[in-house]
């Protein structure tokens, strides 16, 4: 069994994708959630242009994101800001990307830097790509999680394509208050199976996963050693 505080950094890294992970929840509040409803649009922005592409290139090392398609958001949403040559998909996901649920929904810190594969980038990212554009239209966490469970209904939002992954390796990752960056890690996503099957989540193995979604896809994440600038990642 793995200790309480790597089981909560496992499920916050697990909140936060890609996704991508429109994971559930009934999207009630807590008294004490210093996040209860969107911040002003501004808070969400980066700096610069500039410094939305560089952090969205740090999710994976230079060989792979010098190439990529960057997506970079601003007032409209995401848009292409850098045409990628290599089929990978570099972008910095908000608070948005996790379960409905969540305290830290609507967190402005919230910055997750991710690179995609092509077939992640084809699967998964869409339905964040899709959330975005909810929360752009003023939808409320009921309205999004109705939306979202009427769009895994339908097989609008499906299981992710074989081989799909995903980078997570930047060290300016901010998954949410009191998890910080966690540790640099890949990201597999399956159609739904269970985490025994690629030995996850057992004493000694590196592996770690979460199915805890609505969307049908489990997540194995795997920390590898160093961060996407080639530093050595410290582990407990």
């Amino acid at each position: 069994m793995r200790c309480a505080r790597q089981m909560k950094t496992r499920a916050a890294v697990g909140l936060g994708l890609v996704g991508l992970l429109l994971g559930g929840g009934s999207g009630a509040q807590s008294a004490t959630n210093p996040y209860p409803n969107m911040a002003p649009l501004a808070q969400y922005l980066s700096p610069s242009r500039e410094a939305e592409i560089a952090l969205a290139r740090s999710a994976a090392p230079p060989s792979i994101s010098a190439e990529a398609e960057i997506l970079a958001f601003g007032p409209k949403g995401y848009e292409t800001a850098v045409k990628g040559q290599n089929h990978f998909v570099c972008i910095v996901e908000r608070g948005w990307s996790n379960n409905y649920d969540k305290p830290d929904f609507w967190n402005p810190k919230v910055r997750q830097p991710h690179c995609f594969n092509q077939l992640a980038a084809r699967s998964v990212l869409p339905a964040y790509l899709k959330r975005t554009e909810w929360v752009l239209a003023g939808l409320s966490r009921a309205q999004m999680l109705d939306r979202t469970k009427a769009a895994v209904a339908a097989h609008e939002i499906g299981p992710p394509e074989l081989g799909s992954m995903v980078y997570m390796m930047s060290k300016d990752t901010y998954l949410a208050d009191g998890t910080g960056h966690w540790y640099p890690h890949l990201m597999f996503l399956l159609p739904r199976t269970a985490g025994q099957e690629w030995g996850a989540d057992l004493k000694g193995s590196p592996v770690f996963s979460d199915s805890t979604f609505l969307e049908p896809l489990t997540i194995f994440f795997v920390p590898v050693a160093r961060w996407s600038d080639g530093t050595v990642a410290e582990h407990p």
